[in-house]
Parts: C-alpha cells; sequence; structure tokens
C-alpha cells in the first residue's frame, strides 16, 4: 500500500517547503491547513489540504482519516517560533498542547512513525559557548525563555511515546532561513528590512543560521535513515549578525550597515523596538530574549546528522542570496 505522508504546519516556512520536496518525490502528501489559511494556495499541486488545528484534538480526524492499516508518516512542523519577552499563550498552546495532540492521534491510529520538528533551543546550553550536540533528556527547567521551554516540553513528550509503540525521530533545527517563506519569520524579515533601507543598525552578536531547504532535505533523510527515539541536529553555521550584514551588502550593493549597537544599548532599546514591530504587525528583530540568544555564543554540532542522515548544508551566502532573489520575485523588495 502506498506511503503516506501527514504534514502539520505545511504552510510555514519548513512544512512548505517539506511538503514541495514530498511532491516533487512523487509522494502522497496530506496537508493541515488551519481554516481560512491564506498561504493555503502555496501548497504544491497534488497535496490534499484537510482544514484542523493542532490545538482542537477533535479537528484533527481528518488528517488521520483512513490511516489504520497504511504506512503513515507524520512529520509534525507545527509549531509558533517566538522571540516575544512575554509570556504568550498561544505559543503554548501550539507548541505544547499541540504537540501532545498530535502525538496522542499518532497512538490511537497506529501510525508507522513521527518525525518531530523540535529546535535547538529545546537544548541546554554549555557554558562558554561550548559546541553542543544532541541530548535524551529534555526539561523546560534546563533552558531559558517561553519558546525554548514550549519546545523541550513538547520534545519530551513526544520521546516519551515510544513506550506508548511509537516510532518517535526529533530533529532540531538551528535558525531557519531561505526562500519561499510566504510569512514573516525573523530572518526574512531582516533581510527585507535591510534590502528595503529600513534597517539602521546592527547588534552585536551571532547565532547558528541554517538553510530551510537544507533542514527539509534531513527530514525527509530522517524519515527514512533515522533511528527511533534518537534525535539530530539539523544546524548550519555560526555567522555574527555583522557578517550577515556584510553578505547582503555585497550581494544587493545596498548601503552597508555601518551602526552596530552593543547589546548593552540594544536590551535598553528592546521594549520600544517591540512596540514599533507590534504596530506594524511584523515580528521584532530585537527582544530581550533574540538579545539573549545572539550573545549566548551558541554553537551547535549536526555531525551526528552527516554521519546517519547524510545531511549536507550550503554556504549561508548562497542562501541569503537566494531569499533577495525570492523575495524579488515575489515583490516584497
Amino acid at each position: 500500500m502506498k506511503e503516506l505522508y501527514l504534514v502539520t504546519g505545511a504552510t510555514g516556512h519548513l512544512g512548505n517547503t517539506v511538503a514541495h520536496r514530498l511532491a516533487r518525490a512523487g509522494r502522497q502528501v496530506r496537508a493541515l491547513v488551519l481554516p481560512g489559511e491564506e498561504h493555503a494556495p502555496q501548497l504544491p499541486r497534488g497535496v490534499e489540504a484537510v482544514a484542523g488545528d493542532v490545538r482542537s484534538p477533535a479537528s484533527l480526524e481528518a488528517l488521520f482519516a483512513g490511516a489504520e492499516g497504511r504506512d503513515v508518516t507524520v512529520i509534525h512542523c507545527a509549531g509558533i517560533v517566538s522571540i516575544a519577552s512575554r509570556f504568550d499563550q498561544n505559543v503554548y498552546d501550539v507548541n505544547v498542547t499541540g504537540t501532545k495532540n498530535v502525538v496522542d492521534a499518532c497512538v490511537r491510529r497506529g501510525v508507522k512513525k513521527l518525525v518531530h520538528v523540535s529546535s535547538v533551543h529545546a537544548l541546554p546550553e554549555k557554558p562558554g559557548g561550548a559546541l553542543v550536540s544532541e541530548t535524551d533528556v529534555f526539561s523546560p527547567g534546563a533552558v531559558v525563555g517561553l519558546y525554548a521551554k514550549t519546545k523541550a516540553a513538547a520534545t519530551a513528550y513526544a520521546l516519551a511515546a515510544r513506550a506508548r509503540g511509537l516510532d518517535v525521530r526529533v530533529v532540531h533545527p538551528s535558525g531557519i532561513c531561505g526562500p519561499y517563506d510566504y510569512g514573516h519569520g525573523h530572518l526574512t524579515q531582516l533581510v527585507q528590512d535591510f534590502c528595503t533601507g529600513r534597517l539602521a543598525a546592527g547588534v552585536d552578536g551571532g547565532y547558528d543560521f541554517v538553510d530551510v531547504r537544507d533542514v527539509a532535505a534531513g527530514i525527509l533523510a530522517c524519515c527514512e535513515r533515522g533511528r527511533p527515539g534518537e534525535c539530530y541536529i539539523l544546524s548550519g553555521r555560526y555567522c555574527t549578525v555583522r557578517d550577515v550584514l556584510a553578505m547582503l551588502h555585497r550581494i544587493t550593493g545596498r548601503r552597508r550597515v555601518r551602526v552596530m549597537l552593543p547589546l548593552w544599548l540594544a536590551r535598553a532599546a528592546a521594549p520600544l523596538s517591540e512596540q514599533y514591530y507590534r504596530l506594524l504587525r511584523q515580528p521584532p528583530l530585537y527582544t530581550a530574549y533574540s538579545l539573549y540568544t545572539l550573545s549566548s555564543g551558541a554553537r551547535f554540532s549536526h555531525a551526528k546528522a552527516a554521519r546517519e542522515l547524510g545531511y549536507t548544508t550550503r554556504p549561508f551566502g548562497t542562501t541569503l542570496a537566494d531569499t533577495v532573489a525570492w523575495l524579488r520575485r515575489q515583490g516584497r523588495i
């Protein structure tokens, strides 16, 4: 019987990229989309879209309909990436409760396997910027920030379902960037603001950034070659904000951003930045939490994914160039 892939969060940046790769490979794909989702038309041709919400167990019935007795793989991409400094109930409801609902549905329906998309934020940091590798113990108390705590709690719940007979594999992407972001991801917003001249200053610090296409390829490799109960970091490379802005200058020829704010000054201005972007109805670039992340010096090893999944990454300059070209084709810059 033909394999069926169920993808949650399929209209998000990563979920949409995963759905496109599956469709190009000729796989049968069913995608969960929120009722009235404006980005549903961007799903690839041939993908079956069903309305539902991971926060509502009853609404997942359509996604899992007919799953019994079939070779079903669930790729759980649904989640809210948040750098907000305040508690947001919706982030918890989607990331934690939503994951529990999907996991429970997988167990009830007897699906073959679940690939849970976690985050490197779920991994405890190491002092002094030491290289972070995989762990099998996840606790909200061991990480900082609402987003990290929700991803840690969700990952722990997903892995615990192995005791209930579910084949669970986990991937941990780092900071995702790249083309095909029909929403307003944080890295996409940075590129847009630079290209439109709205970015007056950068900040000190940096993070590990990875191409969305490489993460999608890593997820599909995890479906095929990942080991049950194992976690795989899907990271890219560490880049400073200064380096990212310099690359964008070389790619676009636009004015170089020369002002780099020290982190102490950026932290003082962060509340105003959050209010400013809230008025624009866009995700803020700089918040207390994002500045904490940029100052952490965190570096992540994807050696395990390279070894077991064949995971590879492209140069980050290529990612930025492709993102700029795609945004231009979309008329967004």
